[in-house]
């Protein structure tokens, strides 16, 4: 399989497409003569560019065997911090220096924009390197006085962090290299070893990122990728009693059901769930800063994001203005394959992401509501154009429901009060945002959303150093800061009697 579109391609990218499919255990790609294949399609076209291995549920446990293995004989917990700090940094390095490769790898996989593929994927996933490996050398327990009767004269006690062994990771298509390294990088910087599945549908960029983790210095059998379809290679890592904790990023459905597998494991886990984010415009918003924002915030990377902006409650004096200009700016935008860096609309991931997105505007539009859609899309490739959605009815699906797409709904309020309590109308609550010049009103109601970020005047974006994750069934746990690695550790008490 190849490429054969009008762009050309890197050469390490291109080489890799070649490739023939395989699964990267052991520190190796290890290749599967007669093992099921998943194809592997480039969103703009449709067409077929790669194919990966449908990994079965003993393919998994060669897996997670060579990672406990690799976690038992200490190979690399037992290095020194400064040295595994040393390693992924190395690994930083390696990303940025063929970024170009990755970049484009994503692209063809995934569909975003060359532009985002270069300064998120790769740009911000080597930030993200830098700071996990900062952590390495900053893993430390407490000291505590006791008042224990009698015995001994001293007593000394402290606690010490451990890693807690072989981690699954389950990654999604919509960032799949960022997204990917955002699990196996704290279990790294910890101490465990790795076990990571990809999505199918975006696997490419997974396996060449450990291949970059083996040139950098991690031992063979620490990071693994296994790729296949979640159902069978999913099941079998959630489920396979050598892995002592879960990290997904995902639906809240597949999250309740990762969640259930490692209670009954007692696994550790940390779910990071969907999103129906609102965004609450205040009629003293600067229309500015919030037309932008909301084209940010809403349709980045073709509103594939967990964060992204969905529901947009606006006071009645901005509202007719803030839909104008939202039209306006949506208008403006190119449409086209993610590899042409002059387009800024690209397709979305799968054609069954885009079939999804499709029926909930239809059921939107069955039910009466106003969609605003001005922008045409080519007739190949998996495009939905970005739509506003007027006022829509509270029976629609799209109101409830995370869409995942170029989606946003617009609602008119007549007070801050009536906006608080529809943004806080949801059982999810990961993130949303608050437009507003007056200080006592942002102070006020960003207390009172109900969301585990929450911007004002700006939407959707994050930072290694800023705790991230969700309130309510938008998760469980938190990525990123200075205590990312907790969860990625036991604590274990020791006491001295001396």
């Amino acid at each position: 399989m190849s490429y054969q579109g009008p762009f050309s391609l890197d050469q390490a990218a291109a080489a890799f497409l070649d490739r023939a499919p395989a699964l990267y255990i052991d520190g190796a790609f290890i290749g599967l003569e007669g093992a099921a294949r998943i194809q592997v399609h480039d969103p703009a076209t449709g067409a077929v560019i790669a194919e990966a291995i449908d990994a079965t549920a003993g393919h998994v446990d060669e897996a997670v065997r060579s990672a406990h293995a690799a976690f038992e004989d200490g190979r690399w917990r037992d290095l020194r911090p400064a040295d595994r700090e040393r390693v992924l940094l190395r690994l930083a390095d390696l990303l940025e220096a063929r970024g170009e490769a990755f970049a484009q790898l994503e692209t063809l996989e995934q569909g975003k924009s060359i532009n985002l593929s270069r300064m998120l994927e790769v740009g911000a996933s080597v930030d993200w390197i830098r700071y996990a490996a900062g952590l390495t050398t900053k893993i430390a327990g407490r000291t505590f006085d006791l008042s224990l009767p009698g015995g001994p004269a001293h007593w000394t006690a402290y606690t010490r962090r451990e890693p807690l062994g072989v981690v699954g990771a389950i990654a999604p298509w919509n960032f799949p290299l960022m997204i990917a390294l955002w699990k196996v990088l704290p279990a790294l910087a910890a101490g465990c070893s790795v076990v990571l599945k990809p999505s199918e549908v975006t696997p490419l960029t997974a396996l060449m990122l450990a291949e970059l983790a083996t040139e950098a210095g991690v031992p063979a059998g620490v990071f693994n990728v296994v790729t296949g379809a979640g159902a069978v290679a999913g099941s079998a890592l959630t489920t396979h009693p050598l892995v002592a904790k879960l990290t997904f990023t995902g639906s809240t459905a597949t999250g309740k059901a990762i969640g259930r597998a490692a209670v009954d494991g007692l696994k550790r886990f940390t779910l990071e769930l969907g999103g129906k984010n609102p965004a609450l415009i205040l009629r003293d918003a600067d229309l500015g800063r919030v037309v932008p924002g909301l084209i940010t915030g809403g349709f980045l990377n073709g509103g594939q994001v967990c964060a992204s902006a969905s529901r947009v409650y606006v006071e009645t004096p901005l509202y007719d203005d803030l839909v104008a200009g939202l039209r306006q700016a949506l208008g403006g935008l190119s449409i086209g394959p993610g590899l042409d860096p002059q387009t800024q609309v690209n397709p979305l991931a799968s054609a069954a992401q885009r079939d999804k997105v499709a029926s909930y505007l239809t059921q939107a539009r069955q039910a009466g509501a106003e969609i605003i859609q001005p922008i045409a899309t080519p007739d190949q490739g998996y495009f939905v154009s970005p739509s506003l959605i007027l006022d829509p009815p509270a029976d629609a699906r799209l109101v409830r429901e995370e869409v995942f797409g170029p989606v946003l709904n617009i609602v008119r309020i007549d007070s801050a009060e009536q906006g608080l309590a529809l943004a806080n109308d949801s059982e999810l609550g990961l993130a949303a945002s608050l437009w507003t010049r007056d200080i006592d009103q942002a102070m006020s109601l960003t207390r009172r959303l109900e969301a585990g970020t929450v911007w004002v005047n700006s939407h959707v974006f994050i930072d290694p150093n800023m705790p991230f994750g969700g309130f309510k069934q938008s998760g469980l746990g938190r990525d990123f800061g200075v205590d990312w690695l907790s969860a990625y550790t036991e604590e274990k008490s020791i006491c001295i009697a001396h």
